[in-house]
């Protein structure tokens, strides 16, 4: 059984993605239950004193700050919290991010500055270990005061309310408890709001989201060297020394893996009649570098995020300090998830343009890749469908990040709105793997017609690869077929 410890050492992306792809175990580390479990002492021997409101531990919350609660209500004033707050709509978040905002809400409530009890935390590993995941929708955030509306769902159930996914069905929360023994949390002062506080939703999209662009990433640099070689383009564009007298990384980057992956080509190192390509083939470096750049930027904001506390007061027992402040605000992530998302639709944007030239009839290639065009229709329509996912995603590129609304009574003045930047963001990663399925189909398509003449041995694995799941297409026939089976062989593509 494989075992990742929560502890003060730093989640990376690697570690999330082995965590969830190969079923780990969670467990606290000693380190961790000691500073839960000091936090949470501090918390009580503090409101035994403690003479001066202390916001969400003994007053209301919100615009209600200023409504004292008396020391007998203050677990029932977390349970109301949780349940008044569960207000989610829209459509249910995929498990594989709930799985992630439990990992998640764990890290964060770990490091001893929320005041939760140990048995609270311990309940939420045991969630993730026997696969129990709370049913939770993706709208109902406003990205500020935490994702309160999805951590509520996420929350319900240690109290027995609410519904959970487990073993593939839909289930009560309180049958769960019952089934595994398990009584419901009684939240103590401060703990529904250390639940509900929180960036955890926006933050597993994040997550889910950049490791999917990471992947998408390579694969279109792969599925652009095929196109290139389908055209018949030059490799000139992709020399070095043009990108390192411009300084930027994932232009060079993206220029040295091109070398790589066409290395040994016939195809690219052959005599060329035409003196440049076009720039959705030459401007290549230029424009996935960009696109490198932005997820690795990206990637360290929310590498910050992941190991952050951020609920709201926060707590410092060593200073005896208890600070009612803003962590919980999703700024930082909206911003990003916003450029995220034009950073994969870019890549989208010019996969779709290669598509195009593909099928235009230049450089020798037949009209829409048929040997037959007329009678055959060919490919000209799965470039229709690219074209309009790619419009969709210049639509959801609409930055959320910039939008505010007023809440609470004026109390919640800006709120990041980044919730509606991360569901977007997920959307917008989909649509660019359709896109690339498609581009993926034209390419190989286009391969074939400079036969007898091969390309790389990287490039020709990957397209026998591709053929063992899609043919080539000799005369008409259904085609969207075609398009999810190339969808499905990216999804599980190994890099």
């Amino acid at each position: 059984m494989n075992i990742h410890y929560i502890s003060t050492e730093k989640l990376t992306f690697e570690r999330i993605a082995a965590i969830i792809g190969n079923n780990f175990q969670l467990a606290l580390s000693n380190d961790a239950k000691t500073r839960i479990e000091k936090c949470r002492s501090y918390l009580d021997k503090k409101m035994e004193t403690q003479e001066e409101p202390i916001y969400g531990v003994s007053t209301g919350f919100g615009s209600l700050c200023q409504q004292s609660i008396s020391k007998e209500d203050l677990g029932t004033l977390q349970k109301n919290l949780v349940m008044s707050h569960a207000c989610g709509t829209g459509n249910l978040v995929p498990k594989t991010i709930v799985r992630l905002m439990l990992l998640l809400k764990i890290q964060s409530l770990s490091y001893g500055h929320s005041g939760v009890q140990l048995i609270t935390v311990q309940r939420l590993i045991d969630f993730f270990n026997n696969d129990i995941l709370p049913v939770v929708y993706d709208q109902g955030s406003l990205g500020a005061s935490g994702d309160l509306s999805p951590l509520a769902h996420l929350s319900l159930p240690l109290l027995g309310m609410g519904e959970v996914y487990y073993k593939d069905e839909t289930h009560q929360a309180a049958d769960i408890l019952k089934k595994f023994s398990w009584q419901p949390i009684e939240l103590q002062s401060k703990e529904g709001l250390a639940l509900l506080n929180g960036t955890q939703f926006m933050s597993a999209y994040g997550t889910f989201v950049i490791l999917k662009a990471q992947r998408l990433s390579y694969l279109a640099d792969m599925i652009g060297a095929t196109s290139l070689e389908g055209f018949d383009g030059r490799i000139e564009p992709f020399f070095d020394q043009v990108h390192q007298v411009r300084h930027h990384n994932g232009q060079i980057a993206t220029a040295q893996r091109f070398r790589e992956l066409l290395n040994g080509s016939e195809l690219i190192s052959r005599k060329k009649e035409h003196v440049q390509d076009p720039y959705s083939f030459r401007c290549i470096p230029q424009v996935h570098g960009a696109s490198k750049d932005a997820i690795n930027y990206v990637t360290s904001v929310f590498l910050n995020e992941i190991n952050a506390v951020t609920d709201n007061p926060t707590i410092f027992p060593d200073d005896d300090l208890i600070v009612s402040a803003g962590n919980f605000h999703g700024q930082p992530l909206a911003i990003t998830l916003d450029f995220l998302a034009i950073a994969m639709a870019e890549l989208g944007n010019i996969s779709e343009r290669r598509t195009y030239q593909l099928i235009g009839g230049k450089r020798g290639l037949p009209s829409f890749l048929v040997a037959e065009p007329g009678l055959n229709s060919g490919f000209m329509i799965p470039q229709y469908t690219a074209a309009s996912i790619v419009s969709q995603n210049k639509q959801l590129c609409s930055p959320a990040s910039v939008d505010s609304i007023e809440s609470s009574q004026g109390q919640e003045d800006h709120v990041s709105m980044g919730a509606n930047a991360a569901t977007k963001a997920l959307r917008v990663a989909d649509n660019l793997e359709r896109i690339l399925a498609i581009e993926l189909l034209n390419a190989a398509q286009a391969l074939e017609f400079r036969r007898p003449a091969k390309s790389s041995p990287v490039i020709e694995k990957f397209i026998s690869d591709f053929r063992k799941h899609v043919a080539f297409v000799q005369n008409d026939k259904i085609m969207y077929t075609e398009i999810a089976k190339s969808v499905q062989f990216l999804t599980d593509f190994s890099l």
